[in-house]
């Protein structure tokens, strides 16, 4: 049993107390222990058998378990700016490696020599046992206390920028994160220093500032420099993939995020792991690899969400998987995610969701048929992202025109609609329907096919719900070889598009076109399969829209009662729901339905 100290910390294996600059940190048992053998056999690496069996004598656990105490037990080191004195030994083990003077020996560091020291209830203190608990508008306070008091180390500058963020003042976080690059530059942690430039690279790069963006990534690069196998390296490659995201350059975004990947798994690092796992799926779901897309993102969450990351890092996780859901209109995955992601943001201290969190919720509650709930998020999500994500507004506008375009408050959707292109946005395909409700079909053809050209990340992930789209306008507009063509393209990639939204609305884009070719009983088939989609995603504003279809179809043939069927199901969505836009055109129908003659009986 000793006392060792190293960088800001202390451990103390008779009192079994963990000390930073002078104030005791909590850290669970098993942690602590892990630690404390690492020290006691610091001149060698010790291997994974023999840290499980030190650390569960007698009990068998997988190294999944020795991997989050690992996890663990880097958190805690990055609190005083040493995470990367525990190095991992990959197909191994771990070590700690820890930089002493010659002749130096592991002792208490005297009073003063690691900072001004700090008492019981003290702001540091206060900051500290208020980051652990997740309570960051507390920390966030104490934080400013301490620095008033001089109290802060480097790392803390770190901590207290985390907890700006979770409390959705990114802003107020800059200054923090420029100061500690500039400390851990002086310190000669060049390396640590990465890592506050990456983040003030996230931060820029979510307002929408590119070129103060790439300019931190750049500075990032050259504080890492030849240390490719660390996490700051894996966290840069991660953070270069987004940014050639941005710079609609998906292959050389995925090939980035590919590498983040395979450096947090040689460190096993779930934090640059899960990170680069998201974004390779992300960036492979651009480019058409749908399945296996998918699974990256969904194996990402799992790795992350269960490693202890801090909120951020969660909601890239969340936010990343919700975006390419809703991007595809694969609308019960998204639902299922989005409900989990609310969950794990109160779980995490995080009292007001985000305004990425409060989007993806609206655009699932108004596919639901939830619609003023839905506006209400989402104007409430506005307002947040003009905080925490600012290039995201246009996307929120375009949600809200879809919410109003469902209620038939055509001209509120048309504002929004054209705010959303203001903002720097596509508002397609909701605004080409929109077109084709006020019977503008050849704007909405011209802006479909506007809406394809592009390799920007939305465009390529978009595709497929445009596409549909088009299929139907193309028809509608007599371009039956346009429509032939755009159909077969998604008929002939099953596996890219698998989800039902885009099956649907391809359904109603075959039912247009024969209709065109007077094959009305096989356009009647196609409307059936597409209400079928549509109710198994639980849309029931766009089921009732292909049921309105339908009962039109229906009366066209002379079946009356097949009609009847399908509009008495349309007014009791258009009634729940309160559309108006519903309503009307059940109404017509109905009027057109009294002036139609029966099926005559064996006809």
């Amino acid at each position: 049993m000793g006392i060792y100290s190293f960088g800001d910390f202390e451990l103390n294996e008779d009192s079994r107390a963990l000390r930073l600059g002078g104030s005791e940190i909590e850290a669970q048992p098993l942690v602590f222990d892990f630690l404390a053998v690492l020290l006691r056999h610091q001149d060698r690496a010790m291997s994974k058998d023999e840290l499980l069996e030190t650390l569960w004598p007698g009990v068998t656990v997988t190294e999944a378990s020795l991997q989050r105490v690992a996890s663990l037990a880097r958190g805690i080191l990055r609190q005083g700016g040493m995470e990367t004195a525990l190095r991992n030994l990959p197909r191994f083990g771990y070590r700690i490696c820890i930089d002493r003077p010659d002749g130096s020996e592991n002792k208490a560091v005297p009073a003063g020599e690691v900072g001004k020291p700090s008492g019981p209830g003290s702001p540091i203190l206060l900051a500290r046992a208020a980051v652990a608990v997740r309570k960051w508008r507390e920390a966030a306070t104490a934080f400013a206390e301490a620095d008033a008091a001089d109290e802060l180390l480097t790392a803390d500058l770190e901590e207290w920028a985390l907890a700006l963020e979770c409390m959705g003042r990114p802003m107020e976080a800059i200054p923090l994160l420029a100061r500690a690059v500039t400390e851990y530059g002086v310190a000669g942690k060049r390396l640590r220093a990465a890592s506050p430039a990456i983040t003030l690279a996230m931060i820029h790069l979510e307002r929408g500032e590119l070129a103060a963006a790439k300019g931190w990534h750049k500075r990032a690069a050259q504080l890492i420099d030849s240390e490719t196998e660390s996490r700051e390296h894996g966290l840069w490659c991660w953070m270069g993939a987004r940014i050639k995201g941005a710079e609609a350059e998906p292959e050389h975004a995925l090939a980035l995020a590919e590498q983040a990947f395979e450096v947090g798994r040689n460190i096993e690092d779930p934090v640059v792991e899960s990170l680069g796992l998201i974004y390779r799926g992300f960036f492979k779901l651009c480019l058409g690899e749908t399945k296996s897309g998918q699974e990256d993102q969904d194996f990402a969450a799992a790795l992350g969400l269960s490693s202890d990351v801090d909120p951020i890092v969660g909601g890239i996780l969340y936010c990343n998987i919700l975006w390419a859901c809703r991007n595809f209109g694969d609308w019960a995955r998204a639902n299922q995610w989005t409900l989990s992601y609310e969950g794990w943001c109160r779980g995490h201290g995080l009292e007001e969701l985000t305004g990425s969190c409060r989007l993806h919720r609206a655009e699932v509650l108004g596919v639901h048929g939830t619609l003023k709930e839905a506006e209400a998020l989402v104007r409430a999500a506005l307002d947040q992202l003009a905080l925490d994500a600012p290039w995201a507004t246009g996307d929120a506008l375009r949600v809200l025109g879809d919410i109003h375009l469902a209620a038939g408050d055509f001209t509120e959707a048309e504002t929004a609609y054209r705010a959303s292109h203001a903002a720097g946005w596509d508002p397609q395909p909701g605004l080409a329907l929109l077109h084709l409700e006020q019977g503008q079909a050849e704007a909405a053809f011209s802006a479909l096919e506007r809406s394809l050209v592009g390799n920007r990340w939305p465009t390529l992930q978009r595709r497929g719900l445009v596409l549909a789209t088009l299929a139907k306008v193309a028809a509608r507009t007599d371009r039956l070889g346009r429509a032939k063509e755009v159909i077969a393209e998604l008929e002939s990639e099953p596996q890219r598009w698998p989800m039902a939204s885009i099956r649907a609305l391809a359904a109603e884009a075959k039912a247009e076109l024969f209709m065109r070719e007077d094959r009305l009983a096989e356009a009647a088939q196609e409307l059936q399969i597409a209400c079928s989609r549509w109710t198994e995603i639980g849309s029931p504003i766009s089921c009732a829209d292909a049921r309105l279809s339908l009962a039109a179809l229906l009366i066209q043939l002379g079946d009356r009662t097949g009609a009847e069927l399908e509009l008495g199901t349309v007014l009791a969505v258009a009634t729940k729901v309160d559309s108006p836009r519903l309503m009307r055109r059940y109404e017509a129908l109905m009027a057109l339905l009294a002036g139609a003659p029966a099926l005559a009986a064996g006809a």
